[in-house]
């Protein structure tokens, strides 16, 4: 596959439009992109041509006297885009949409609070609001680029949607894709009685490198163990964005290859296109050199060392146990009995305990307790396989999203405890 920098701009938005659009991120009509070439030349998407057919042919260069090529007409909305790019110099691309759960905020005059998660707050940063004008207008254009030269790379549009930039569109998609999680995430959360965001100070603390202590190593030859883990893994990862449960930018994964050497996800790239030779190489304390780590690998080797039966964990925070995870609220897995049997009772810690107890954390996360929540991060998720790891986090998601629903319906009515000590004893559960 070849990287996404080395496409052509015009296949960078034909790359990225096919996600907005099949991730229900935007309609036919809706949604523009554009990239801004080291020339001057802008590629932008056209007006009126379906986005979930577009090709490379379909989109539009203006370049820097304003000369327009191409088949179409370059997006009504080219005004802001052209705006924001005067003004802002290290924004180079820009992309604009209209995904319902952020229009919801658009249309009520509010924006997502990113500080309800330490990484969509990092990656998102604080959100800003640009009053509302006619698109396509130059008016709107300046409201939109006013905003952005106050700092914002991520703003919400009064009952209109989103725009958001980045150094290339990549970024800028999946600064996209996490606050889109967010606003879901949000709004969920407020059936269960409303998110609680986390303090300055607590995000702070949060992002202390915790991986200080590991060094670097140049691995030997990889074993036939270890290949077929980078490759289960990898497609594992990707399923995991496919499912929602990732995004591309958020969400780990370690997998054990044998006694202290496992395999983690890279700090940096795209979840939903990650590559077997991508993930990182663990061994003790060192790790593959010329990669940078999961900022959760200490965490992941502490479960390791931990239990000797669990080969896989995953952490991760979809929108709905992740609407749990921050409105603090309890989460009962006793909805099915596959539920129960997958998860478990599915104990939880506050933000601040896991952090200055992740010892326990990691001791509590094991065959008997495969499913552990962190109030505000995320919910993590145990196996002795890749699989089961997965599955698990799967259905977590699933029943939390079934529990929300419920609500609507007089609220959750649990297996009892006699059904779960039948449960336990039919599928020989650990006790």
């Amino acid at each position: 596959m070849t990287p996404f920098e080395y496409l052509h701009p015009a296949e960078q938005i034909v790359a990225i439009m096919n996600r907005i659009y099949e991730n229900g991120m935007t309609t036919t009509s809706g949604g523009n992109l554009s990239v801004l070439g080291p020339n001057g030349d802008m590629w932008i998407s056209p007006s009126g041509i379906d986005k979930g057919s577009l090709r490379p042919a379909d989109i539009m260069c203006v370049d820097a006297s304003g000369r327009i090529s191409g088949p179409h007409k370059p997006s009504c909305e080219y005004p802001f885009h052209s705006s924001i790019f005067g003004m802002c110099r290290d924004v180079k691309a820009i992309l604009h949409a209209h995904p319902p759960a952020l229009v919801s905020f658009s249309i009520a005059g509010l924006v997502p609070d990113t500080a309800v998660f330490p990484h969509t707050k990092r990656l998102c940063g604080d959100v800003g609001f640009a009053p509302y004008d006619v698109p396509g207008s130059a008016a709107l254009g300046q409201k939109i680029s006013a905003v952005f030269a106050q700092g914002p790379r991520t703003v919400v549009l009064e009952n209109h949607g989103v725009c958001l930039g980045g150094k290339t569109l990549l970024e800028a998609y999946l600064r996209f894709e996490a606050l889109d999680f967010c606003a879901r995430t949000i709004y969920q959360a407020a059936l269960l009685g409303g998110a609680k965001p986390l303090t300055d100070a607590q995000i702070q603390t949060y992002s202390k490198n915790k991986n200080s202590g590991f060094s670097s190593f140049a691995p030997g030859p990889r074993s036939s163990a270890e290949l077929e883990l980078r490759a289960t893994t990898a497609s594992l990862i990707c399923r995991c964005v496919r499912q929602k449960l990732f995004t591309g930018a958020s969400g780990s994964y370690a997998v054990r290859i044998e006694g202290e050497k496992f395999l983690v996800t890279p700090a940096h790239g795209d979840r939903a296109n990650l590559q077997p030779e991508e993930l990182v190489l663990i061994d003790g304390t060192r790790f593959e050199a010329g990669k940078t780590p999961d900022p959760r690998m200490w965490f992941f080797k502490m479960v390791f060392d931990a239990q000797r039966g669990v080969n896989a964990v995953c952490a991760a925070n979809p929108p709905a146990i992740g609407a749990y995870l921050i409105s603090r609220a309890e989460f009962n897995p006793r909805v099915i009995p596959e539920s129960f049997i997958q998860l478990r009772e599915t104990p939880a810690f506050s933000f601040d305990d896991a952090l200055a107890a992740a010892e326990t954390v990691a001791r509590t996360l094991s065959p008997r307790h495969p499913v552990v929540l962190v109030q505000n991060d995320a919910v993590l998720t145990c196996g002795r396989t890749p699989l089961e790891a997965f599955d698990r986090l799967e259905v977590t998601d699933y029943s939390a999203q079934a529990t929300i629903a419920a609500q609507s319906f007089g609220g959750l009515r649990p297996i009892t405890d006699a059904q779960v000590e039948d449960l336990v004893e039919a599928f020989d559960l650990p006790r």
